[in-house]
């Protein structure tokens, strides 16, 4: 049995690139089998590998090393939650020469330095207003409860506010999340030139799964088509009334 949950793309069309998704604090592969349904529509190659012990991100990376492997280029990772933390920690304490090193990442729902103590029912009004997502959490045997119980690690969240690689980032988090620190993230993707927030109208803290999921997977399809073009988005509006 396969290590990964993997979303090839369609039978006769051109890999556009390999998405590398890494779940966050309880989810399991089986959570991201709509975004991953989904990119890979598009002609991405996505594989899924389970999220990552917080308390050593060098496994992570092990994990990364793996996954990779045989990779079409560009290689985006696509972190949630603690996911989001671990992938930007490992970018500040390796270098390009490792053999996971991304062309860019997608960082959703990183968290701030607090916690949320709470049981399942306020765990699911924090995480998700989507009933299907919601039954998914609920349904999955595998999901940690509690898990948003316990905060990151400080040296991890503060790497994923530092990070300073020259990489593109699209940051992704919900307006009503509250486990984000929506003003420091602002601040750190001010100072970053290839860095974007998108803040997602309504949504919670599992962004990439919330009510607004489709909008947010074409927000990463437009993210992935602009690496090819020096950043530049490909369509831009001339002119609206709305």
């Amino acid at each position: 049995m396969s290590r990964y949950t993997d979303f090839p793309e369609p039978d006769g069309l051109r890999v556009r690139g390999t998405v590398i998704v890494v779940p966050g604090r309880g989810e399991t592969q089986a959570t991201y089998t709509r975004l991953g349904t989904r990119l890979a529509a598009d002609a991405y190659r996505v594989r899924v590998v389970d999220a990552p012990d917080v308390t050593s991100v060098t496994r992570l990376a092990d994990e990364l090393t793996e996954a990779v492997e045989g990779a079409d280029r560009p290689l985006v990772l696509i972190g949630a939650d603690s996911g989001a933390a671990a992938i930007a920690a490992l970018l500040s304490r390796e270098t390009s020469a490792a053999p996971w090193w991304p062309d860019a990442v997608v960082l959703a729902g990183l968290p701030g330095h607090t916690a949320a103590a709470v049981d399942w029912a306020e765990e699911l009004e924090i995480r998700t207003s989507c009933p299907a997502h919601r039954d998914v959490l609920t349904n999955d045997p595998a999901v940690s409860r509690g898990a948003l119980h316990t905060p990151l690690p400080p040296d991890l969240t503060a790497a994923a506010y530092n990070d300073t690689t020259d990489l593109p980032h699209l940051f992704l988090i919900g307006d009503e999340d509250p486990l984000a620190d929506r003003t420091t993230l602002t601040l750190a993707v001010k100072a970053s030139p290839k860095s974007r927030l998108s803040v997602v109208r309504g949504a919670h803290h599992d962004v990439l799964n919330d009510r607004q999921h489709r909008s947010v997977a074409a927000e990463i399809i437009t993210f992935l088509e602009t690496l090819g073009n020096g950043l530049v988005p490909l369509i831009t509006t001339e002119s609206s009334a709305w």
